[in-house]
């Protein structure tokens, strides 16, 4: 019952990150999102991003899956940030997902792929990272605190389905 962290890179795992993604999405946003909100965060959605995305960014971005017993447990998506929409200095990457399976959060499957992206950052010759986490999320915040990261000031919106939702920025050290 060992965890596993493997690399991303077919479209079966393409699929399966949609349906973790979309678990994870409807879980911790359940009381942020009204039920009509949440209704369109589906698999067909998120499939179609995340395959429209890593078809754009695999060759500049690292997914990572954590598996036990072959089981998708949960998921990392980390790359450059963009300079120009971050004022990030250069050197600076951008974790853009951490997401668990709801009935495995809280069993060190986050803090390992935490782990894999700050070296995923080092390997790519990182030394600071940022991230946007939903403001009202308090228990992914907590996480990314006790991470390390911290809220570096700078807040947009952006949308999740149709919802408009306020982020927050955090940033870090790469060791």
């Amino acid at each position: 019952m060992t965890l596993t962290i493997r690399p991303g890179h077919t479209p079966a795992d393409v699929a399966a990150v949609a349906l973790l993604h979309t678990l994870s999405r409807r879980d911790a946003y359940r009381d942020l999102l009204t039920p009509a909100e949440l209704a369109e965060v589906t698999v067909e959605r998120q499939h179609q991003s995340w395959s429209q995305r890593w078809a754009a960014e695999s060759d500049t971005h690292r997914m990572h899956l954590a598996e036990r017993d072959g089981e998708l447990l949960g998921f990392c998506y980390l790359g450059p940030a963009d300079p120009a929409a971050e004022q990030a200095p250069p050197g600076t990457g951008m974790l853009n997902a951490i997401h668990v399976r709801p009935d495995a959060v809280g069993s060190g499957v986050g803090l390992a792929l935490m782990r894999t992206c700050l070296a995923g950052f080092a390997d790519l010759g990182h030394t600071r990272a940022m991230l946007y986490v939903v403001r009202e999320n308090d228990r992914a915040r907590r996480f990314y605190e006790r991470g390390g990261w911290a809220a570096d000031g700078v807040a947009r919106e952006t949308m999740i389905g149709s919802a408009s939702v306020p982020i927050v920025r955090y940033a870090r050290a790469i060791p």
